[in-house]
């Protein structure tokens, strides 16, 4: 506990990051892959929306009991609790691309590939980036809440901790760095998001 607030609020970024990271690829990927069917998407809805709403500490002993160590146990609910919106809203993007679009893309016999990088996702980048930001607080959140559980290194534990240890102002303090944290990522990827939708746009 004396490594102080900003190497916690470092580790707990880190896990973040790597959970997050994961979540973003597997969502997108899988999302594309969803959205382009709809038959696919009709019969996995139900399911998507089933799991997105199992609060993301429901899924901690879980991973515990997969996993039995901490760490990839709380990569795995960052996982978790981040998948779910980036994969419904790249899907549901993937389907608002607007027929004038596919009907131009059939038209002039683009390859998939093609049509994949001109059409499909410049159209569905906004619906992926909402997804993301959404994800992003969703997973600063979760592990905040699952470190207070599994202990060790962390923001969430040294909250705990203080709290535990009568350190009122060391708790303040720390819930100010976990406000001022979870800004700055939303922020971080509302901004990346504008500037590739405009990127796309231009």
């Amino acid at each position: 506990m004396n490594k102080g607030l900003a190497l916690q609020i470092w580790e707990s970024l880190r896990r973040v990051a790597i959970g997050y990271t994961l979540a973003a690829v597997v969502g997108i990927g899988g999302g594309i892959a969803i959205g382009t069917n709809k038959l696919l998407f009709r019969a996995c809805d139900p399911f998507f929306q089933i799991l997105r709403t199992i609060p993301p500490l429901a899924w901690l002993p879980i991973a515990l009991a997969a996993f039995r160590q901490v760490e990839p146990s709380s990569i795995f609910v960052i996982f978790v609790t981040a998948v779910w919106p980036v994969l419904i809203n790249t899907a549901v993007g993937v389907q608002e691309v607007p027929q004038d679009y596919r009907n131009v893309a059939r038209v002039l016999q683009l390859p998939r590939l093609q049509y994949f990088w001109t059409i499909l996702l410049p159209s569905a980048a906004p619906y992926i980036f909402t997804g993301m930001r959404i994800a992003v607080g969703l997973s600063w959140l979760a592990i905040v809440a699952a470190e207070m559980l599994t202990g060790g290194v962390g923001i969430g534990f040294f909250i705990w901790d203080s709290y535990n240890s009568s350190r009122m102002s060391d708790l303040i303090v720390a819930l100010i760095y976990v406000g001022v944290v979870g800004f700055v990522l939303d922020k971080a990827i509302y901004y990346l998001g504008k500037a590739v939708v405009q990127s796309d746009g231009t």
